[in-house]
């Protein structure tokens, strides 16, 4: 895994800071990740969410999208999701609950 700072390297005014940064769309996708098998985290004219969308829809597979913003809104909101997994990009895919990749990665995915 990655390292990230420990929460005992860290003042508590900034940790309450990083815990409710975006926490209800953090919620909102950990919550999905949760309840479908397959979730898709994306934005709006990305070209390599539309390839995954689109590979996922060619093998019939049913996923549960998620769509914030595009490359000039919402950034905060993906920003958040982009800390809460440590996925540096999107689409963000996930297959029951765990964490898949990205469009590269799901395309070589073995369940």
């Amino acid at each position: 895994m990655r390292k990230i700072l420990s929460e005992s390297a860290m003042d508590q005014k900034a940790a309450r800071a990083i815990e409710s940064f975006h926490a209800s769309f953090v919620g909102e996708v950990e919550s999905a990740v949760k309840s479908h098998d397959w979730v898709v985290v994306g934005m709006a004219q990305n070209p390599v969410v539309r390839k995954a969308r689109r590979w996922l829809d060619d093998k019939k597979i049913v996923y549960h999208y998620i769509e914030r913003g595009s490359y000039f809104s919402k950034w905060h909101e993906r920003l958040a999701i982009k800390l809460w997994s440590g996925w540096p990009t999107f689409p963000q895919i996930f297959h029951k609950g765990k964490l898949v990749g990205g469009c590269d990665e799901l395309m070589s995915y073995q369940p």
